[in-house]
């Protein structure tokens, strides 16, 4: 694995979303994600991230009842040529922006995963990262992920998490090693979770000194709805941007290097870390 010792040379201006999908309605909901990328290239950014399942929506009756209709089928290169997607294909054409969204993903040997589609600035779509830890009822639904993932955009290096993997320091742990300057998690968190929601992606961002973007959806019927708090942190777990816990939104801020550089020169955890942390351990009374 790789230190991050260098820092990106420029700045790199990002939108965090939060947005209520309608259950089952691709083709809407990439209406709706093209509409909202377009805001966020009007807000100057670059990247944008919209919540976990956002083109089917997290709605797991639906998404049990019909597999066929609210999964996007990928070919075996991990691109995703389905045409319900093309308004946000063009979308991120004219706005020039790099667009992570969640979705139900197929993959030819048959997986179906909860996966962050990557919409790049040319329009083409491809399965970017699937996710590695699944959630509860999750497993009856989906396969997890086998392996991590970065989204190279100018000169950073964004690490990929979606909801649950950001519940794991070694998650994060793992995209920092590899070099990362950010963190992408495209979530959704039910209403109830507000203090760890607001906690999780702060702890994660201190930890490994890097910014975080996280995404979530926001309302919808109980025991489904979804509690907004779409935030960007920086790399001392500050918070950049935050949203409601109610309301569409579409939050940016800039990613600074020198932000970036300062905390590491500061906090010096991901060089100081030991190899073996922690073992042998030894075991006392007292």
């Amino acid at each position: 694995m790789t230190l991050p010792r260098t820092v990106p040379a420029t700045p790199l201006t990002v939108a965090t979303v939060q947005a209520t999908p309608t259950p089952g309605d691709v083709a809407g909901n990439a209406v709706r994600a093209a509409d909202l990328v377009r805001q966020a290239g009007e807000l100057g950014a670059r990247v944008a991230v919209l919540p976990e399942l956002f083109l089917c929506a997290y709605h797991p009756p639906t998404l049990a009842a019909d597999p066929v209709g609210t999964d996007v089928a990928a070919d075996p290169a991990g691109m995703v040529a389905d045409p319900r997607l093309d308004p946000l294909r063009a979308a991120a054409r004219e706005a020039g922006v790099t667009v992570l969204v969640g979705a139900a993903a197929r993959h030819p040997d048959g997986r179906r995963t909860i996966a962050a589609l990557v919409v790049d600035r040319a329009g083409a779509v491809r399965v970017g990262y699937d996710k590695q830890q699944l959630w509860g009822d999750e497993r009856e639904l989906f396969s997890a992920g086998g392996r991590g993932a970065t989204l190279l955009v100018d000169d950073w290096r964004l690490g990929l998490g979606i909801c649950y993997d950001g519940c794991f320091p070694e998650h994060g742990r793992a995209a920092a090693l590899d070099g990362a300057h950010g963190y992408l998690c495209p979530s959704g968190y039910l209403a109830g979770s507000e203090h760890r929601r607001d906690l999780y992606y702060a702890a994660r961002a201190l930890d490994n000194t890097m910014f975080v973007v996280f995404s979530n959806a926001v309302g919808g019927v109980d025991p489904w709805r979804f509690n907004g708090g779409a935030a960007i942190y920086d790399p001392q777990g500050r918070v950049l941007a935050r949203g409601a816990d109610d309301g569409t939104a579409v939050l940016v801020a800039t990613l600074d290097p020198a932000a970036l550089a300062a905390t590491r020169a500061a906090h010096s955890m991901l060089a100081d870390r030991l190899p073996d942390q922690g073992g042998p351990r030894v075991s006392m009374s007292g």
